[in-house]
């Protein structure tokens, strides 16, 4: 099947951009062939991007509707796949289209104003969908700008009703979680039309396993933004107990502050800020750990970050945010703690630090539930299923799709 991928990066970045260049390289590998429309390069990690999609169209940075339509005639895909893409005339575009669109959403962007789901002052998760509410009180058309000339951006609440209609017209709307489909429901979107495929993950090398060292290792892997909640860890991390080295992986607006806090809280000489590495480094960093970390503070769509440790045999902890409570039990394969309970966080942690059995036992646990529960090759026949209903609405279910 030809298959044309739409996303806002080229490049590594985040979890949306791990998932894309997964998903396309195993789909590429059943041979489908793939095409990707994109945004701006990222600049890092571009090889395989360029490997796995031997077809490529640039977007550019506003008005991508005649964009769309030249790679649409381009390529002549039979099913479009987007994900991240909030560029209006990109997706009125899309909607145009002969060929079924699926829609991936891997967080709140499409239907929050500020993106992140959370009030930026007191971080209080928000449970509303879109509404004159986030105009007033919650004033979220007044969004800071990090890439322009002022400090601050207008954002457009008509605009943004606008996306979420376009958005209602797609064939489909893939979810990672329950959560998530509760979150579009709740916009207007049709139950009917909403699948849930985690985007897990390529499964850990076996080979990989986790040695609980006594150096007691903690990792974190991810963004260093403020709904990631790395303040919040370092403060967790300040009232341990145990002796401890924490390696914290990749980069972000919020990593000068947490630098300069990790230093007032007395850290420095106990976290170390790395900086962005590649999947393969991250997984040589989990081979020496004893626990991964997640500190969101935000309502994560899934956290498939911590889905990926478990995968490598390490017990998580982390707050209860959003779909996280989805794919992580408390006491079994980790520590799921109330949101923003530092103290709760650090009990946690100091336990696993103090008794390696228990952290292998939950690393071992999460392992046996990641590949039962969230397999990736089970992933990735899901979605050639649901791309074999779009693309045929009256062929048999459960036939495989014809690369």
């Amino acid at each position: 099947m030809r298959l044309l991928f739409v996303h806002e990066r080229f490049g590594a970045f985040g979890g949306a951009e791990a998932n894309v260049l997964v998903t396309a390289t195993e789909l590429r590998r059943r041979g489908h062939t793939l095409a990707i429309l994109h945004g701006a390069s990222t600049g890092k990690d571009e090889a395989p991007w360029v490997e796995t999609f031997t077809e490529r169209f640039a977007l550019p940075p506003h008005g991508g509707g005649p964009a769309v339509r030249a790679a649409i005639s381009g390529f002549r895909p039979e099913a479009i796949f987007v994900h991240k893409m909030a560029d209006l005339d990109v997706v009125a575009a899309l909607t145009d289209a002969e060929a079924p669109v699926v829609r991936m959403v891997h967080d709140h962007d499409l239907y929050c104003m500020r993106g992140y789901k959370y009030h930026p002052l007191t971080r209080q998760i928000c449970t509303r969908p879109a509404s004159g509410y986030c105009v007033f009180p919650c004033a979220a058309m007044v969004a800071r700008d990090r890439v322009g000339k002022f400090p601050v951006q207008w954002i457009s609440y008509l605009d943004k009703r606008r996306e979420i209609e376009l958005n209602r017209k797609f064939a489909r709307v893939i979810v990672a979680s329950t959560y998530m489909k509760d979150e579009l429901i709740g916009n207007g979107f049709d139950a009917g039309l909403i699948e849930i495929h985690a985007p897990v993950p390529r499964p850990a090398t076996l080979s990989i396993q986790p040695t609980f060292s006594p150096r007691n290792r903690l990792v974190y892997a991810g963004q260093i933004i403020r709904g990631k909640g790395v303040d919040v860890l370092l403060e967790s991390l300040a009232r341990l107990r145990n002796v401890f080295e924490c390696v914290i992986l990749g980069d972000g607006s919020h990593r000068a502050f947490c630098e300069q806090l990790s230093q007032r809280l007395g850290l420095g000489d106990r976290v170390k800020f790395v900086g962005f590495v590649s999947q393969q480094k991250i997984a040589e960093y989990y081979r020496d750990a004893t626990v991964a970390l997640m500190s969101s503070v935000w309502p994560e769509p899934f956290g498939a970050v911590g889905l990926e440790a478990m995968r490598y045999g390490l017990p998580v902890v982390a707050f209860d945010a959003g779909g996280i409570r989805e794919w992580l039990i408390d006491g079994w394969n980790g520590f799921l703690v109330p949101w923003m309970d530092r103290d709760r966080y650090a009990a946690g942690v100091d336990e696993l630090l103090r008794d390696k059995a228990l952290a292998r036992r939950m690393g071992e646990h999460g392992r046996e539930w990641a590949g039962e529960r969230f397999g990736f090759a089970k992933y990735i026949d899901g979605l050639e299923e649901l791309f074999t209903r779009v693309c045929h609405p009256r062929s048999n279910v459960g036939e495989p799709l014809v690369a």
